[in-house]
């Protein structure tokens, strides 16, 4: 079975308003699957739903091949890394209190913790001589590094990113880009990446998801959603973005 992830049928509706209508999508292993869209479509509650931050009106969601449920979902979300919008570190909390936070959760030894945090530092390229600094202490890209360690801490399976490039400058941004990239490969990593940047989803993508209005209009790589476009909308939508090398 080659999807770690599967959602048969998933919607979700707040206050009698859709906000993603009946959904089926696959989130295959050691890929990087991205989300794309104009704001509201829906990407970050397929998301939410994926780690049932919040509950899903109808359908199913299966995560190795085992039904979520509210009984196994405690379990489930030690295996899932989520990195937010930027970062959500918690400001009370040093970079390395907030890196070893879920590994505390869940009683990991002291040498347990300590190898894997300095596992993570070489692996992210984040000097470990800002451990003991503050969030406020911190640069935007140091703290997405800080954040990306976080979800890593306990070797996920499946990795959550929601926009987590959205605030960086552009040079930080591609810095960041290149060096998660680099990880994703390097671990093998499933990854779930939402973005509304056409470029940093050709960039991450081995698949693309384009949504629009709560419903997934069309996925495949970029030359798919180029040449055989499903509808108007991609059109519309990659041709907004006619500035990239749509390669």
């Amino acid at each position: 079975m080659s999807a770690l992830v599967r959602l048969v049928n998933v919607s979700k509706r707040y206050a009698g308003t859709p906000a993603l209508h009946s959904t089926n999508l696959s989130i295959e292993r050691s890929k990087t699957t991205v989300l794309i869209g104009p704001s509201g479509c829906g990407k970050s509650t397929l998301l939410r739903l994926i780690i049932h931050l919040i509950e899903p009106d109808s359908g199913s969601i299966e995560f190795d091949g085992e039904l979520i449920t509210p009984d196994n979902i405690g379990a489930l979300r030690r295996r899932v890394g989520y990195v937010i919008q930027e970062g959500g570190l918690f400001p009370h909390l040093t970079a390395r209190a907030n890196v070893l936070l879920m590994a505390r959760h869940v009683e990991k030894s002291h040498e347990e913790m300590q190898k894997r945090l300095l596992e993570l530092c070489e692996l992210t390229r984040f000097s470990g001589s800002l451990l003991l600094r503050y969030p406020i202490e911190l640069s935007g890209g140091q703290r997405q590094r800080v954040s990306l360690m976080r979800a890593l801490m306990l070797s996920p399976e499946l990795l959550l990113l929601d926009e987590p490039l959205g605030a960086l400058d552009p040079l930080v941004r591609a810095s960041l880009q290149k060096d998660l990239k680099e990880i994703f490969a390097c671990l093998g990593q499933t990854v779930l990446f939402v973005t509304h940047d056409l470029a940093e989803a050709i960039y991450f993508g081995d698949q693309i998801v384009l949504m629009n209005e709560g419903r997934v209009v069309q996925k495949g790589t970029v030359s798919d959603l180029r040449d055989k476009p499903a509808g108007r909308f991609v059109s519309e939508f990659i041709n907004a973005h006619r500035g990239i090398a749509l390669t």
